[in-house]
């Protein structure tokens, strides 16, 4: 019963995602706010992802309203449309995404900001692109540990993601997100959790063969500014640590 639900779930995600984009790419010819399309295409493609998997998800405090720069802990790819079906946001990616085959294509259209977490020269770049996406109304996610874990702990937040916040004043929002598999033998740190080296597909596969899952986001109350972008990274750390349930 398992792989045919997984097999059910995989089919429908690639349909869902194809649908979802093809309608996007035809009505950006014809829809004249090109934002406005795109926040409602990544909506219905969070929503109907998240409902597909089995997924339900409970909130805790007080969702930010857009524009604005959250920062979150990472720990698999349903981080993505868990928070999206949250809030109207873009996220900063790591740049390999962009070269992945047609994944790479939908994501940068869907107004990814990609970078190159190898070369701090690119961060600057980033930081102005993620300015102007702010300048223009939308909300902004970045993952500031850099890659995803098995949600034991919350590694260390990469300060250069702050540099461009630092320098501006700009106040950054936090969340803290965790998982939950209420099956015997699963665990959501193995079945959700994306952090071993198992390609995306085959993650997805084990995955979709849970029944149910549940994600619980807690979001801050405040805001913290800084003008030093280490000290932002240790703030915000703390603050998201003293929220997040350990994945078990």
């Amino acid at each position: 019963m398992k792989y045919l639900r997984a097999t059910i779930r995989i089919v429908a995600f690639f349909a869902l995602s194809g649908a979802v984009y093809g309608c996007w790419f035809l009505g950006s010819f014809i829809v004249p706010n090109k934002q406005y399309w795109r926040q409602i295409a990544f909506t219905i493609w969070a929503n109907g992802f998240v409902r597909l998997a089995g997924m339900s998800v409970e909130v805790i405090g007080e969702t930010p309203k857009p524009p604005f720069f959250l920062v979150s802990n990472h720990l698999s790819y349903m981080d993505i449309p868990v928070l999206r079906s949250l809030v109207d946001s873009i996220f900063v990616a790591k740049g390999e995404i962009r070269g992945w085959l047609f994944a790479g294509k939908i994501v940068s259209d869907m107004g990814m900001v990609f970078i190159d977490r190898q070369n701090r020269r690119d961060i600057p770049r980033a930081g102005v692109e993620i300015i102007k996406k702010l300048e223009s109304g939308e909300g902004v996610i970045v993952f500031p540990e850099g890659t995803s874990t098995n949600g034991e702990e919350i590694l260390p937040f990469n300060s250069s993601f702050f540099e461009f916040a630092a320098q501006t004043g700009l106040p950054i929002h936090y969340a803290a997100i965790t998982y939950r598999v209420d099956e015997p033998g699963t665990k959501a740190s193995d079945a959700v959790c994306w952090w071993d080296d198992s390609t995306f597909v085959g993650h997805m596969w084990k995955f979709f063969q849970t029944q149910r899952s549940k994600a619980i986001v807690t979001f801050g109350s405040e805001p913290v500014a800084s003008s030093d972008r280490k000290e932002l990274a240790r703030s915000l750390w703390s603050k998201v640590n003293e929220k997040f349930i350990p994945v078990v």
